[in-house]
């Protein structure tokens, strides 16, 4: 079973603009699946082969003419110094565009180096696990509480799809055990990899709540600047996301921090140990829902390669509004409620705040949504939109 991205339109447009494509993404997002269907006649190279690496590495050059454009080069962090004969090879033939297809699965260190050598040069997508709409290629869309649950605790990794088979807490646990052994070891020189896996989940116990960087120190027991590095692995490597605060000037702020969330609820929901059962009576069910709809949310912008922002809003009067997606002077504020049936009561923030940036003129264009397990699109009377997550798809802007 494969699974047709909603990227690959996106990638393949950039393909034909730049000379170059980077592709990044967690470890089994699908990133090397994807790109050698949209290329095939591309040679393909994985530098995860160490010999591959350490010759593109110590001798790009005959890497290079061993591998000569159009290539495909798999996990290409690990030969930082191949990306600055990329450079000489791409100016070589500044008008050939997708000659040179690149993935890597630890952001940072890959975003760095291509800053350097190639800015201007390619073009860079993220591909996340899969959205609803990509698993409803072959399933029904989940819209039965049922069928919601078991696509949030599944989880969004591709293997799990299309093989239904396997065991998703075998497959998360294995999935963890390679990722420390593997990504923590070689951005991080942890001492102790037992101590990072509690961060790990304590991280997932805090998703979708603000970030405390001295709560996780003392909860873990490391220090703060430890909590820092290890930050920076997660991010690195795609686990979690950063949701930052609204940033217009509406008064002052209370808020500066970032609300912290874990990038796949199926990872999420194991490292909570939760399951189908369990997550329905769950505290920790409106934050994995919250986590779900933030998905949903980075995927759309992602598939259509808009120019959209993510934040979410809180000040001083304490309103809090979830999401606020912003294109333009156009303002979506959303809230996500594990209900079928929200009322007024849970719209209030919404409207008030939709009001205050209407009356202040930063954003002529408010609308505000709650998504949530409704079984039908509808209004409340105060003209709060109620959708589901696929009804969510639409931007802000389009009709209703």
């Amino acid at each position: 079973m494969q699974f047709k991205r909603e990227m690959s339109a996106n990638a393949e447009r950039l393909s034909r603009q730049f000379p170059a494509l980077v592709l990044t993404g967690a470890r089994q997002t699908g990133k090397t699946t994807l790109l050698r269907g949209l290329f095939p006649k591309h040679h393909y190279v994985s530098l995860d082969l160490p010999s591959a690496a350490e010759l593109a590495e110590r001798e790009p050059e005959l890497f290079l003419a061993q591998h000569p454009a159009p290539v495909l080069v798999d996990e290409v962090q690990y030969a930082p110094g191949l990306f600055r004969h990329l450079k000489i090879a791409i100016d070589g033939d500044r008008h050939s565009t997708g000659q040179f297809i690149l993935t890597g699965s630890q952001k940072f260190n890959l975003m760095r180096v291509v800053s350097d050598s190639l800015a201007g040069r390619c073009a860079i997508l993220e591909l996340e696990t899969l959205s609803f709409e990509e698993i409803s290629q072959h399933l029904p869309y989940p819209k039965q509480v049922g069928d919601l649950v078991h696509a949030i605790v599944r989880g969004g990794f591709p293997d799990l799809w299309r093989d239904p088979g396997i065991d998703a807490d075998a497959y998360h646990r294995a999935y963890l055990s390679t990722y420390l052994e593997r990504d923590v070891r070689q951005i991080l020189n942890v001492a102790s990899l037992r101590d990072f896996e509690r961060f790990l989940r304590a991280c997932a116990a805090r998703s979708a709540q603000l970030l405390d960087k001295a709560a996780l120190a003392r909860d873990v027991g490391v220090s703060s600047k430890a909590i820092n590095d290890w930050l920076s692995v997660l991010e690195a490597s795609n686990q979690i996301q950063l949701l930052e605060p609204y940033f217009e000037n509406l008064g002052k702020r209370l808020i500066k921090s970032p609300k912290l969330y874990l990038s796949d609820t199926g990872l999420l929901c194991f490292l909570l140990g939760l399951d189908e059962r369990s997550l329905p009576q769950s505290p920790y069910l409106g934050a994995v829902w919250e986590t779900a709809v933030f998905a949903q949310l980075r995927k759309q912008r992602d598939r259509a390669g808009d120019r959209s922002t993510l934040w979410f809003y809180r000040d001083a009067q304490q309103r809090e509004i979830d999401f606020v997606v912003a294109i333009g002077t156009e303002r979506h504020l959303i809230e996500a409620k594990w209900t079928e049936n929200p009322s007024t009561r849970d719209s209030q923030d919404l409207q008030s705040v939709a009001q205050l940036m209407v009356a202040r003129g930063k954003a002529p264009q408010v609308r505000a949504s709650i998504v949530c397990r409704t079984p039908h699109l509808s209004v409340l009377s105060d003209g709060t939109r109620v959708v589901d997550l696929e009804q969510l798809r639409e931007r802000p802007g389009s009709s209703t």
